[in-house]
């Protein structure tokens, strides 16, 4: 599985990423602990309520988005690939159904490049999101790093 995500055909992809102030470790966890990943996920002005969030490959995470004006979406994924601290993989089971990787590159003790790939089944599909999302998944970590400051000031 994790194999076809790393080999997928670049017009199933939306590619972001990001060099981050955080250590390697720091960043991972951003995305592993479901207390920081809570405040950050999501594009701006969008909060979330967690249900259920197992992280081990084949565990699920399932939460609802709250729009900032409207709107309450219900999201279902799975596990499918971790690597700590390299690693998380995960796959979609509501609508728009696609598969997530987030990968975690030292860059320097206190630099990280996070990179976060969206992966289609087909060019279709993916044309058909990436109008809109890309700037979302900007907003997305923009947050992320304003999560990442506010760990570094609490240590």
């Amino acid at each position: 599985m994790l194999e076809s995500l790393l080999n997928a055909a670049p017009d199933c992809q939306i590619i972001c990423s990001r060099v981050v102030n955080a250590n390697q470790k720091r960043a991972f966890e951003a995305w592993a602990n479901p207390n920081h990943l809570k405040n950050w996920w999501g594009p701006a002005g969008f909060t979330n309520t967690f249900h259920e969030f197992e992280f081990k490959v084949g565990g699920k995470w399932s939460f609802t988005m709250h729009g900032p004006e409207k709107g309450n979406y219900k999201n279902e994924c799975e596990f499918i690939a971790i690597q700590e601290p390299d690693l998380i993989a995960w796959k979609r089971y509501s609508q728009p159904l696609f598969k997530v990787l987030a990968t975690f590159e030292r860059v320097s003790d206190a630099e990280t490049k996070v990179t976060f790939r969206q992966i289609f089944d087909t060019p279709e599909e993916c044309a058909k999101i990436a109008k809109f999302v890309v700037d979302k998944n900007e907003e997305n970590l923009d947050k992320l790093e304003l999560e990442l400051l506010n760990v570094n000031a609490q240590l």
